[in-house]
This record gives C-alpha cells, sequence and structure tokens, in this order.
C-alpha cells in the first residue's frame, strides 16, 4: 500500500526570530513510517520541524508552517490508500513581520485561522481510502473525539490528553475511536504499542473497506 503520514508540530512565524508552535515531538508519526516500512509500504512521511531522524526508505518532506503541509499534503492524497495525520498542525497563524518586532511592555496579536487540512481530506476522500485523525484534547476526550471524526469524515481517531507529548507507558490518556462508536483504551500502551496497534488496523480496513468496525 501506499501511506501518507504527517508528523511534529508546524512553526507560525512572528517575525524573523520567533514564532508560535506547540511541544509536539514527531515521534509517534515517525514509528509509524518505520513501521510501514519494516511491512514493505510505500511511505510519504510530511513532517514538521523535529528533532528525528527520517526512517530510511520513506520519501521524507519537509515542511515548516500548516500552510506548507496542506499543500503537499493534497499534492500526494489522491495517491494514497492511507492517511495518518498524526502532525500537530496550529490552529493560527499571525501575520509576519519582516522585521524583528521590538520589546515592548505589551504587543497586541491579530491571529488567522489556518486550514484544517484533515476536514479538506475528508470531504474528498474516496470510498477505499482510510483516514486516522489524532486530537488532543484536555477533557471529555471520548465525546470530543466523536464529534470531530464526524466533522472531519474520519474512519478512525486517536484521542490524548496533553501528557501524550513526550509521554511512555502507563502516564497518558489515549483513546481509539472508530466511526461506529467503540472505543479501545491505548493509555498503558507506548507509543511504539500504538504504532503497532495503529498499523494493524491499517492493513485489515484498506485490504476489506467492509470490516471497517
Amino acid at each position: 500500500m501506499k501511506i501518507l503520514i504527517t508528523a511534529g508540530p508546524t512553526r507560525e512565524w512572528l517575525d524573523p526570530v520567533r514564532f508560535i508552535s506547540n511541544p509536539a515531538t514527531g515521534r509517534l508519526g515517525y514509528l509509524l513510517a518505520a513501521e510501514g516500512r519494516k511491512r514493505g509500504h510505500d511511505i510519504i512521511l510530511v513532517s514538521g520541524p523535529t528533532r528525528l531522524e527520517p526512517p530510511a526508505g520513506v520519501v521524507f518532506v519537509p515542511v515548516e508552517s500548516a500552510r506548507q503541509m496542506e499543500e503537499k499534503v493534497l499534492q500526494v492524497f489522491p495517491e494514497v490508500d492511507c492517511l495518518f495525520m498524526t502532525a500537530a498542525v496550529s490552529d493560527w497563524r499571525p501575520r509576519f513581520r519582516r522585521n524583528k518586532i521590538k520589546h515592548k511592555k505589551g504587543i497586541k496579536l491579530t491571529l488567522f485561522p489556518n486550514p484544517d487540512i484533515l476536514s479538506v481530506c475528508g470531504k474528498n476522500k474516496r470510498p477505499d481510502q482510510v483516514l486516522i485523525g489524532f486530537a488532543l484534547e484536555t477533557r471529555n476526550l471520548i465525546e470530543e473525539g466523536k464529534r470531530k471524526m464526524r466533522e472531519k469524515r474520519l474512519d478512525y481517531i486517536l484521542v490524548n490528553d496533553p501528557n501524550f507529548f513526550g509521554k511512555e507507558k502507563g502516564r497518558h490518556a489515549s483513546l481509539f475511536i472508530s466511526r461506529k462508536g467503540k472505543v479501545i483504551d491505548l493509555s498503558n500502551y507506548s507509543k511504539e504499542d500504538i504504532s503497532r496497534f495503529l498499523f494493524d488496523h491499517c492493513l485489515t480496513i484498506c485490504n476489506n473497506p467492509s470490516s471497517l468496525s
């Protein structure tokens, strides 16, 4: 299969020396890419800035901003069988100032919404494509996950709490939810375990779309 994986944070620059971002490490996306290659699939990894080395054998596409990620994802999405949207895409961006903003006691920023990449993919997906979304929530994880899955037309979603950033086994909440409402608690799984679990489901559904549950 041909599989597209997004990973890492995005950066939205305020001026030449400052940006808005988040603490996503990209590790789960890179683990998924490595697992996919190990299973013999063609992997395209579109990644925001991280300290990680891309796995050998993947097509690696580095990006920085949300709009750059949108451009690259939408270019290749029609060709793939499955999309794992693990990237923590910045929801907002400021207006870029070409010169450094001088130090002041206070500054007001106007923020503009970034594109919802996964929603665009959901609206344009083929019946045989599988979309797996990822969301970070601070409360009502199941309800928010199901809402996002409906709105974005996903097949599955993995919902985490903020402890997922940089945490490992047993220290984060991770709930895997299917389109039919089935919830599997992966909170005791390491990120390596989660990557293998997700790929097992991807393989099953991509090979037999009618088995979606």
